[in-house]
């Protein structure tokens, strides 16, 4: 037996089929409650815990790994795929590690998404790692969210704990989303995972020459699907897209800004443009105003950008 798990053992009576952690359960799952994909994967776990909610059904899962030294394109990125997806039935799988992970958790979380964490250790408080997101993995529970792991629930977090619940993270979702990875990075293995467990490898493309880019562009090129906008997730998980108003009817529940910006939309105009003009007009909102105006319309899929340039969907 691992030497790590027996000692956890003898320090607690984890092999209980539940306990509570700050006032959430922390339960054992009974075989017939597993993800039927998990029991599908060359190597399944042997047992499984959970604390919070498992994905509601008919849920799309998307995992979304990348590097702890996420970057700031890396991070927008994250946020716009993730954001993107509001209102469908996706939940977000991560592995509540910093940088990537605790990114898509967050913009999860904002979207108003359902998302289940796999912690490299146990699920109790006291041994999550790492520890300075403990207090997120609270946020997580109190949103519906869920933490799950093949580890009794006070084992604390082992280096070669971090690839074995990646397998978990692959084997229980229907599509692999890479933002980035270096060359050295432990996503390059999640993502071959993805191969082999047959799940619809997705990557989002960066500058050439930049070093978190090597991951994404070796698997784009061996022909995993090139990401730059949630409706390309939405395809991989074959969700179909929800139809928008018609371009020229302005929704009924617009803001005072958010009607100023689709009105000036009637061609497509770049930022800059939108910002001169509101500028030139004595009855415009401010800049700060018409850009928050910008970002609330881009979420709810009235408008996108493409080639620079703002245009009603």
């Amino acid at each position: 037996m691992d030497p790590v798990r027996n000692k956890t053992l003898e320090m607690s009576a984890d092999s209980s089929a539940s306990r509570v952690s700050n006032g959430v359960e922390i339960r054992e799952l009974e075989r017939s409650e597993w993800p039927e994909q998990l029991l599908e994967i060359p190597q399944p776990p042997e047992r499984l815990w959970v604390r919070g909610a498992l994905p509601p059904a008919g849920h799309k899962l998307l995992a979304v790994v990348g590097s702890r030294a996420m970057t700031r394109y890396g991070q927008e990125a994250c946020e716009k795929l993730i954001i993107g997806l509001a209102g469908y039935p996706v939940s977000i799988v991560s592995g509540l590690a910093l940088g990537v992970d605790t990114c898509a958790h967050k913009a999860a979380l904002a979207a108003g998404l359902h998302t289940l964490a796999f912690p490299g250790s146990g699920l109790d408080d006291s041994i999550l790692y790492p520890r300075s997101n403990r207090p997120f993995a609270e946020e997580i529970l109190k949103a519906g969210g869920g933490m799950i792991s093949e580890y009794e629930p006070a084992t604390p977090s082992h280096v070669r704990y971090f690839p074995e619940r990646n397998r978990l993270m692959v084997g229980i979702s229907d599509a692999v989303l890479v933002i980035e990875a270096g060359e050295k990075s432990g996503t390059l293995i999640t993502a071959r995972l993805a191969s082999e467990y047959n799940r619809d490898l997705l990557c989002v493309p960066h500058r050439i020459g930049d070093p978190h880019a090597f991951g994404p562009h070796l698997f784009i090129r061996l022909g995993a699907a090139l990401v730059s906008d949630p409706l390309h997730i939405l395809e991989a998980l074959h969700i179909t897209p929800r139809e928008g108003p018609a371009s020229g009817v302005a929704p009924s529940d617009l803001e005072d800004a958010e009607k100023v910006v689709w009105n000036m939309l009637e061609e497509p105009k770049t930022r800059d443009e939108i910002l001169r003009a509101g500028a030139d007009s004595t009855d415009s909102p401010q800049a700060g105003e018409l850009l928050t105006a910008l970002v609330a319309l881009e979420l709810r899929g009235l408008i996108r950008e493409e080639f620079g340039a703002w245009h009603r969907v």
